[in-house]
């Protein structure tokens, strides 16, 4: 690899990172304790991944999970243990952004034989892959963190969601309701959009 072809791939990773950041400020819908329905935001992450590889994308993901971090430390000043502190940082944020650049692993499975349609479905699969990575990072936090401290602040209120399910199940419909519609939209987007940038891709 050339001078050029790494300063090259360095622009478009910071490029991708800014992307990702940016969209992730738009959001069509916020949940009360932290998660939103963004516009794509995960999307250029994935992408770059199916285009550029791992070893690109893994160091571009975990810049991109430091920046959600330092985005929501109000989120993380809820909860009182520094135990609990380093758990939520890691699975609400490092782990649950830094697993976006995994998307490229999908795209070196031999599908078809048509190098599109390859192409194609390992950018739907490292896409689906990834995603449901992340949803699973924020299931582990809810379950383990949140759900706690939700009993403690809806104490005075039994109808609440929190007091009918048990730590598990409370997780899933919690972050199930912004990750969902997250997940689709991105599992829809990604494939389009890598399809309509393949053209441009710099060797």
């Amino acid at each position: 690899m050339t001078r050029t072809q790494k300063i090259l791939l360095l622009v478009e990773s910071a490029m991708m990172i800014a992307l990702g950041t940016a969209l992730s400020f738009i959001k069509i819908y916020e949940a009360p304790f932290g998660g939103s329905v963004t516009l794509l935001s995960m999307a250029p992450i994935i992408i770059l991944s199916l285009r550029r590889g791992v070893k690109v994308s893994l160091p571009a993901a975990f810049v991109y999970s430091v920046l959600q971090l330092l985005f929501g430390l109000n989120n993380i000043a809820w909860v009182p243990s520094a135990g609990g502190r380093i758990l939520c940082i890691l699975f609400d944020y490092i782990f649950a952004f830094s697993v976006l650049g995994l998307a490229g692993y999908a795209v070196k499975i031999p599908y078809t034989r048509d190098e599109k349609k390859n192409m194609w479905i390992g950018a739907v699969v490292g896409t689906v892959t990834v995603v449901l990575l992340r949803f699973a990072c924020h299931l582990v936090s809810g379950a383990v963190i949140w759900y706690a401290l939700d009993l403690e602040w809806y104490a005075d209120d039994p109808g609440h969601i929190v007091h009918r399910y048990g730590a598990w199940l409370f997780s899933l419909i919690y972050n199930g309701g912004y990750m969902v519609p997250e997940i689709i939209e991105t599992v829809i987007g990604v494939p389009i959009l890598t399809k309509a940038l393949a053209r441009f891709r710099v060797r």
